[in-house]
């Protein structure tokens, strides 16, 4: 149990007992700053909803494929993003994960839209 210098009758106590460890918070913090980049938040908005090679996703976007690669190799290096080999060319899509799914909805929610492809997605909840 932690021992706070104040007691202010809050709880606070019991709250820092279930408190994430540095390792987690960092985690966390990686996968949070994803979205700190337009281009690469434009990148998993688009993956939220289909999958797509680099070279339709920089047409898509606008940009270059160089520069969508590098955001695809910091998303999959964040967990967010994986890529599947089809003939020359990789496939991204979002990754069938708890932070990714988490993404999505929030995503979804910011931009005030339900999900085209799931029809399971509430952006209210």
């Amino acid at each position: 149990m932690n021992t706070l210098p104040h007691n202010h009758d809050r709880n606070t106590g019991p709250v820092l007992d279930t408190m994430p460890g540095l390792e987690e918070f960092g985690h966390s913090a990686s996968v949070f700053a994803q979205l700190g980049d337009a281009t690469r938040l434009r990148i998993l908005w688009l993956l939220c909803h289909t999958r797509e090679c680099v070279s339709d996703i920089a047409a898509a976007l606008g940009v270059s494929k160089a520069v969508v690669s590098h955001h695809l190799q910091l998303l999959r290096r964040s967990g967010l993003v994986t890529g599947e080999r089809e003939g020359q060319e990789i496939h991204y899509s979002l990754s069938d994960t708890q932070e990714a799914r988490l993404l999505h909805r929030t995503i979804d929610a910011m931009f005030k839209l339900k999900c085209p492809t799931e029809n399971n997605i509430d952006p209210e909840n």
